[in-house]
């Protein structure tokens, strides 16, 4: 077979698989095993040297009709392959606009920090102003200034979580350092008092840590919005008067308030507030134990030992303090049986509320 016959017969060869691509990866594959570096063709059109001067031009005709007529084979099928490949992806891709579309529920705030907000704008009505303080605090801050005895239970890595001394010093707690992620916010009351004047009206909601195994009433990490009065005059009956007052708008008006004698290191005389079930109107049931009551926070007047830390003259000024979990707030006013409802991210509880 001459060079000629060769190359006419790798041309219907080409054509017939160019023809035979069913996709565009197919077609480039093809155009490579006879038109690439190492393709049929380019293997055939290497042997012209080593024809004689007068064959020469006639097979080198030939061999150029024959790349063109692959290369506008190609360009043909290529531009027929796109086209398909495109209704394909269109008709893969249609929308069809009669149908109904998808409504994406609308997001809203977490159940806790509405329920914080709406404490906030209560207090806010009386004339408190928010104050905040850092997450990490030190020990004096934490336990401390707030009247809290060296041996006392909440200061032991039991039960608060301390930041490890690496260095070696000595420490305020052995093995610990005094640095520590506050179990309250009442370091903000301290921080507050050492550096405003009396009058204070303040409320500091924030996050707080203790080392609490996450069960349906104890968190490890939880909100507390405590408050702090401090003015010339103020008495228990002030604090009564003001918690009665918080508990209504929160619970509603028809719900009784009744205050019993507790002990606070912060707070002398202290108390912890209770408001009537809202499940049996103070009847008696399996929500508040037969009792008819349920405990919501804890209060006091300001320990005039707390006064000395801060240097506020507790003969001129007195004051209240009182404090409330967030959570447990929001749980007994909406019936979540389970705290951990709150940090689980469980979107069908959320979308409940």
């Amino acid at each position: 077979m001459s060079i000629i016959d060769e190359l006419q017969s790798l041309q219907a060869e080409a054509a017939a698989a160019i023809a035979d691509a069913a996709d565009l990866a197919a077609l480039d594959a093809t155009r490579v095993a006879y038109l690439g570096k190492k393709g049929s063709l380019t293997a055939v059109l290497r042997g012209l040297g080593a024809l004689s001067p007068e064959e020469r031009p006639a097979v080198g005709k030939v061999s150029n009709e024959v790349r063109q007529a692959l290369e506008s084979a190609l360009e043909s099928r290529q531009a027929d392959l796109a086209a398909r490949a495109l209704e394909s992806r269109l008709t893969a891709e249609a929308v069809d606009v009669t149908l109904p579309g998808r409504r994406r529920a609308p997001g809203t705030s977490h159940l806790i920090t509405r329920t914080v907000d709406e404490i906030v704008e209560i207090f806010a009505g009386l004339g408190y102003k928010v104050a905040e303080g850092p997450d990490v605090e030190l020990d004096y801050y934490n336990f401390t200034a707030l009247n809290t005895p060296p041996d006392h239970p909440a200061r032991t890595p039991s039960d608060t979580f301390y930041v490890r001394d690496l260095t070696g010093e000595p420490t305020a707690v052995a093995g610990e350092s005094d640095v520590l992620l506050r179990t309250q916010t009442s370091p903000v009351q301290v921080r507050t008092m050492e550096n405003t004047k009396p009058p204070i009206y303040i409320l500091s909601p924030g996050k707080v840590y203790r080392r609490d195994i996450a069960d349906p009433s104890h968190l490890p990490q939880f909100t507390q919005i405590e408050g702090l009065v401090i003015d010339e005059g103020i008495t228990f009956g002030d604090l009564k008067g003001t918690l009665e007052h918080v508990c209504r708008a929160i619970f509603g008006s028809d719900r009784r308030v009744r205050l019993r004698p507790h002990f606070f290191p912060f707070t002398e005389p202290s108390a912890e507030v209770d408001v009537s079930c809202g499940v049996c109107a103070g009847k008696g049931c399996r929500f508040c134990k037969g009792s008819g009551w349920i405990e919501i926070l804890g209060c006091g007047m300001v320990d005039p030992n707390v006064f000395g830390y801060v240097g506020i003259d507790p003969e001129r000024y007195s004051g209240f303090a009182f404090g409330m979990g967030a959570e447990r707030i929001a749980a007994l006013k909406y019936d979540i049986p389970d705290l951990r409802h709150f940090i689980e991210s469980d979107m069908r509880f959320l979308r409940q509320f």
